[in-house]
This record gives structure tokens, C-alpha cells and sequence, in this order.
């Protein structure tokens, strides 16, 4: 039987999203965890040092509301891990990459690349990383360990992790506009370093790591995610978005225009796109029509950066053409099984990191989350993402 059949057969993902209120009582049932607040706010945070410091989820408005970060209530609780993956969802946790590939960290040599042979190393997966400082409004942690990629280059690894809520006056003025008393919102950021700390350089000749962030996030039928992207020639920035990660992607899922990429992100239908470097814009985004979210995400993103890796599932002739964002839309891994989820991701990646003994890269990821009058956030979207709210409900034909 595949892998992820008899992991959701034993694991049946129904978990809801609730009140962030209840994420917290069931979290502490489970886990230690950090919970980072703004202040004079209602903006909240909450970070799970067992499970790579990952922010599990938020809220724009204290405790009684709504927690943004799918959280698989069901794996979490049955206290047992899983061989491949333990989906333990969260808004922002952090991997490192290649997934596919010579070059990959999640395939053993020689390994076939499909889901039966893909393991997420237990470092990103298992491990915990130690809390190395904490205060009211931001944590720090740390990890050290081996990797060993497909071509069986050894890595020796120390990540640096910081986790840093913002104030609202600090959000609105990154956003580039006037705040909004109507507007509840959460704004958080992560800030992570990859330092070697072995004795050999890291190579492009034996494979490059890369920072990998992900959040995970709940999905709904009325759900798009966003991407705004650079106008031009494909022979100059090559293709507008890589969508055969997991087979083709029909048109009434993806829509691709000359300035914006609009996918599902209804958690119904397994898929992935990429945006290479050329055509990324250092930010995506997503907007949930029935629950009036707009959700934001802005990463670093080098501007003479040319080198990333490439996470594709095969042998590569360009293991260093890949993608710096990307989005999954969770969905069944084949006919007739469940979906891990559902949830969908937004997703950000550093460049390859080609560094001697001792030097690091840091890669910053920020999440906002605002909720509000339709009105009050049409000029948001249309201020960051260039679309209106009524251009991304008709993009994928959500119902007003």
C-alpha cells in the first residue's frame, strides 16, 4: 500500500480551523510552546520549539479569533510518528532544499524518486531545536546537525532561527499605506541562517543547500492564491510558472496573465507551481473570499541571485535553475485516498548556498494576515498584489 494511504488511514486529518484559543489549549495539551504577543494588540503568535521552532499559527484578534495556521490536530495527538513525513502543519517552519534531484536531501542514493522513497530528514522533521533566547515578542533558536545528499556529499549544519512578531505601526509602514482601523492584523517574520560549520566548502560540482520556508495554511472552496510576477518575453525570463511538479493543472485551477498567476488553493486537487527568479517579485499572497483573509508574504530576494536549487523530482540537467517561490494545494495523493490536509502553502526559498567552512546565508520570510470589511481590504490587495478582490474572485470563478 502507498506510504500516504496507510499514514491517513490511521490518521484521519479532520481537523477544522477554531478559535485561536482552542489552538492554544490543544497545543499545550501536547507540546511546549512559545507564545509571542504585540503590544497593546491583539496580534499573537505561537511557536513549537519541538518541531523546529515553527510558528503553528495566529491571530489578528486575540484570542477569540480566528487561527490561521492548519494544524493537524489528528497526527498530533495520536503521539506517534510517522516514517516519511509527520504533517504537524504550522504557518512558517523551516527546511532546507533540494527536495528532488542529484543533488536532493530527500531521496537515499540510488532511490527512485517517488513517494515511497521520499523521507524528510529527521532533523527538519523530528528534530528539536533548542531555545536559545525568548522575550515578549520574538524567540530564538538553534540546531545543529548532518546531511547527506543524493550524490552522498556529507553536509555539517548549524541553523540559526529567529521568529519575530511586528507591531501593527511597524506592519502598515512596510505595507507602504495608512493604517486601517477597520483592519485586524497579524505581521510576524523569520529570519533564518544556514552557516556550514563542517571542514570541506559546499560545492556546486557536489550539491548546494538552500533555506526552505513553508507555511501551511487552511484551505476553503473560496481560496485563491495570488502571485504577482514580472511582465516580459519568456526568452528573456523564461517561463511564467513551472506547474508539472505533480501533472498538468487545469485551467479552471490555474490561470496565468501577463502580471499575475491566480491557483486554488481549495485543498481538493494535489498540485504545485514555482516561480523562478526572474519573474519573482519577492512576494505572493492569498485571499479567502468567505472568511474576508488576506493573507501576504514577502521574502528576501537577492536581485543579481541567479543559482537556486532545483527541487523537481528527476535527474536535472540544471540543478541550479529552480524556483525562489512556490505554492501547493493539498489535495488526495492518488484516486480514492484522502489528502494529507487539506490545507495549501505558501512558500519561499533562499539562493544555493555555496559556502566555505564558517560562512552562513540568511534567508527573511514575513507572513501578514489581515481580516476586514471587503472594502478595507481591496485597497491592500490592490496596493501589494495589483489585483482587486473582484479580479481574484472572478480569476477562478469564486462566487461573490
Amino acid at each position: 500500500m502507498h506510504f500516504f494511504c496507510s499514514l491517513l488511514a490511521a490518521v484521519s486529518p479532520t481537523a477544522v480551523a477554531g478559535t485561536f484559543r482552542d489552538d492554544v489549549a490543544f497545543l499545550r495539551t501536547h507540546t511546549e510552546i512559545i507564545v509571542l504577543s504585540a503590544l497593546q494588540e491583539t496580534a499573537q503568535v505561537v511557536l513549537a520549539p519541538a518541531w523546529q521552532g515553527r510558528v503553528m499559527t495566529s491571530t489578528a484578534q486575540g484570542d477569540s479569533g480566528r487561527g490561521f495556521g492548519w494544524i493537524n490536530r489528528e497526527l498530533i495527538a495520536s503521539n506517534k510518528l510517522q516514517p516519511h513525513i509527520n504533517v504537524f502543519g504550522g504557518e512558517d517552519r523551516l527546511w532546507l532544499g533540494p527536495e528532488g534531484g542529484q543533488f536532493s536531501i530527500f531521496f537515499a542514493k540510488g532511490a527512485p524518486f517517488d513517494l515511497d522513497h521520499w523521507f524528510v530528514p529527521p532533523p527538519l522533521d523530528t528534530l528539536p531545536f533548542q531555545v536559545v533566547s525568548r522575550s515578549r515578542d520574538r524567540a530564538v533558536f538553534a540546531a545543529e546537525f548532518p546531511l547527506v545528499n543524493y550524490s552522498g556529499t556529507r553536509f555539517q549544519v548549524e541553523v540559526k532561527r529567529e521568529v519575530r512578531l511586528l507591531e501593527g505601526s511597524t506592519a502598515w509602514e512596510a505595507l507602504g499605506l495608512p493604517s486601517s482601523q477597520k483592519i485586524a492584523l497579524v505581521a510576524y517574520e523569520s529570519n533564518n541562517t544556514l552557516i556550514n560549520v563542517g571542514k570541506d566548502s559546499w560545492t556546486k560540482e557536489t550539491g548546494l543547500l538552500s533555506i526552505w520556508i513553508s507555511g501551511m495554511f487552511n484551505a476553503s472552496p473560496s481560496t485563491t492564491i495570488v502571485v504577482p510576477i514580472k511582465s516580459g518575453p519568456e526568452s528573456k525570463l523564461g517561463v511564467q510558472v513551472t506547474s508539472d511538479y505533480f501533472g498538468e493543472i487545469s485551467p479552471r485551477r490555474l490561470r496565468v496573465t501577463d502580471r499575475t498567476i491566480f491557483f486554488s488553493g481549495d485543498g481538493k486537487f494535489r498540485s504545485k507551481i514555482g516561480i523562478n527568479p526572474k519573474r519573482a517579485l519577492g512576494k505572493l499572497g492569498s485571499y479567502d473570499a468567505d472568511h474576508r483573509v488576506l493573507t501576504l508574504v514577502f521574502f528576501d530576494q537577492l536581485r543579481d541571485a541567479t543559482d537556486y536549487v532545483n527541487s523537481l523530482w528527476r535527474f536535472q540537467d540544471n540543478p541550479y535553475r529552480g524556483d525562489v517561490a512556490n505554492s501547493y494545494n493539498d489535495g488526495p495523493p492518488e484516486p480514492g485516498a484522502k489528502p494529507l490536509g487539506p490545507f495549501y502553502e505558501l512558500e519561499s526559498s533562499s539562493p544555493a548556498a555555496d559556502l566555505a567552512q564558517g560562512q552562513s546565508i540568511t534567508h527573511t520570510h514575513r507572513t501578514l494576515h489581515l481580516t476586514g470589511p471587503e472594502r478595507e481590504l481591496d485597497i491592500v490587495a490592490r496596493s501589494v498584489l495589483s489585483v482587486s478582490l473582484t479580479d481574484i474572485r472572478a480569476a477562478l470563478h469564486i462566487p461573490k
